[in-house]
C-alpha cells in the first residue's frame, strides 16, 4: 500500500503546478496577449511539458521511483 500511495502522490505532484498554471491561462481574460500570439498555444504546451519532465527528472535523482 505504501508503493501505490507513493506513486498516486508523485503523479499528484507532478499535475497540482500543471492544474494551476492552466486555470490562470485559461480565464477568459480579454487583454491577454498569449491570445493575439500564433504560437500561444504551443508555448503553453510547452512550459507545460517543461514543468513535468523537470520534475519527472526531480523525483528519479531524489531515487523516489
Amino acid at each position: 500500500m505504501n508503493e501505490f500511495m507513493k506513486g498516486i502522490t508523485i503523479i499528484a505532484t507532478i499535475f497540482i503546478p500543471m492544474t494551476c498554471f492552466v486555470g490562470v491561462c485559461g480565464v477568459n481574460y480579454k487583454y491577454m496577449p498569449e491570445l493575439k500570439w500564433s504560437y500561444g498555444y504551443l508555448l503553453l504546451r510547452l512550459i507545460l511539458l517543461g514543468i513535468a519532465l523537470t520534475m519527472l527528472v526531480l523525483f528519479s535523482r531524489m531515487i523516489w521511483f
